[in-house]
């Protein structure tokens, strides 16, 4: 049964590669593969978030498909991301998380857009682990976008206390595995860790597809 959603999937929307956009791939074709421009090291640590796993560098091929992903409908992306990603925090921190949790959009821009970017990509994540993410967190406002701030001052105090935590039973004494797409400042992970760790965490390892900083 599966394999016959599958099929109908492709016929109504044909997969490509997550960042040239070749036709007929699922997730990343292998010259992508190969050409990505990988960090130095997928393990950052980051004051305020500790440990964030961020397999790509923020440049080039990535920085374009994040682009469609996020503002251009490029929803499709996701499935290549999630395999990266996966491999990544698997190879990093495997053992050291009990559920996977994501920074959620607020509820007017996931109308605007028509999907949350990053619940696409937990859930992504999650399927190659053949799991699901859990909802934990909640943006309580539509806030300006982090991507048209420039210091970092800016963009701590845009997202100070927008998100608030959810199912507090799931939250206490859990390690925690936080999913977003790219880490820049850091001050939206670290907002969503303080929220997580307020409300019981055991431990929260973040994750994203890209960091903006990497040389």
């Amino acid at each position: 049964m599966w394999k016959i959603k599958e099929a109908l999937l492709d016929l109504l929307f044909p997969p490509k590669c997550a960042f040239c956009g070749e036709h007929g791939i699922h997730g990343v074709c292998p010259k992508c593969e190969k050409a990505l421009p990988y960090c130095h090291t997928p393990l950052h640590e980051r004051t305020g978030i500790g440990k964030c796993i961020a397999p790509l560098r923020y440049d080039g091929a990535v920085r374009e498909s994040l682009l469609r992903y996020k503002f251009r409908g490029g929803r499709g992306n996701a499935e290549g991301y999630g395999v990266i990603l996966a491999q990544a925090v698997a190879e990093q921190c495997g053992g050291e998380f009990d559920l996977v949790t994501y920074v959620p959009v607020s509820d007017r821009r996931k109308r605007e857009r028509g999907y949350d970017q990053a619940f696409l990509l937990a859930k992504e994540i999650c399927r190659v682990w053949d799991t699901e993410p859990v909802t934990l967190l909640k943006k309580t406002r539509n806030n300006s976008a982090q991507s048209s701030l420039k210091s970092a001052e800016e963009r701590r105090a845009n997202v100070l206390g927008i998100y608030e935590a959810v199912r507090s039973d799931k939250i206490k004494n859990a390690r925690i595995l936080l999913v977003d797409d790219i880490l820049t400042t850091g001050a939206t992970l670290r907002e969503c860790v303080r929220v997580l760790k307020d409300a019981g965490a055991q431990s929260v390892l973040c994750a994203t597809l890209a960091a903006s900083d990497e040389k």
